[in-house]
């Protein structure tokens, strides 16, 4: 396979072949021994498979890794091991981009204010739509970071509101609060208890209300 990408590049002119054999630790009497005995089916067939693999990544937005190039692969009819992609993206300098597992959700406001905390760490509730707790959760997507956040009744610990976008301003919190007061309608005060981070505090409010 390194033989093949040496005979790609070298009808491309981009490098020396010394030098790519150098860098791609192969000898340059292999090569030229290889050339004279021509390419395996194994090898045209890899040759024509990098081809493919590089269409389909530079297509796709994102720097896709093997899993999403072996799934198009696949859809378009083509039987092949998740590690033969792996050696082929490799081979070809192609590196999916592995952003970072963890977000951080909770982010202080310019000008914190500290809050009462009416619940007092107690987060069960003797009755419905009497404590509603918030929290913000993020899911990776092929198209970049969603936000969901959630409102849960501490009663039955059913989520009574929810909404999804793709930022953590404050009116991803206050859409799903909204949610939760339209589909809920509670009679008695509510008390709602979020983090402190500028999304839950509502830009002036405090840590928890009465709503």
């Amino acid at each position: 396979m390194k033989f093949a990408a040496i005979a790609d590049w070298a009808e491309q002119k981009q490098f020396k072949i010394e030098f790519m054999c150098e860098q791609l630790g192969v000898s340059t009497s292999g090569y030229y021994a290889w050339r004279g005995r021509g390419e395996s089916d194994r090898d045209r067939a890899d040759r024509r498979l990098t081809r493919l693999i590089t269409g389909l990544y530079e297509g796709l937005r994102g720097n896709p890794g093997v899993r999403r190039i072996h799934a198009e692969l696949v859809a378009v009819g083509h039987r092949i091991s998740r590690k033969r992609v792996w050696r082929l993206m490799r081979a070809a300098g192609l590196q999916g981009r592995h952003p970072k597992p963890w977000k951080r959700t909770t982010v202080p406001g310019e000008q914190p204010v500290p809050a009462p905390d009416l619940i007092g760490r107690d987060f069960s509730a003797t009755g419905p739509d009497r404590k509603w707790c918030g929290d913000i959760s993020y899911v990776k997507t092929w198209d970049g970071w969603a936000y969901l956040a959630t409102v849960i009744d501490l009663y039955s610990r059913r989520v009574v509101g929810w909404a999804v976008a793709d930022h953590m301003r404050t009116e991803l919190v206050t859409d799903a609060l909204t949610m939760a007061l339209t589909h809920r309608r509670p009679t008695g005060g509510v008390i709602f208890h979020s983090d402190r981070g500028s999304q839950g505090e509502f830009n002036r409010w405090t840590q928890h209300h009465r709503v």
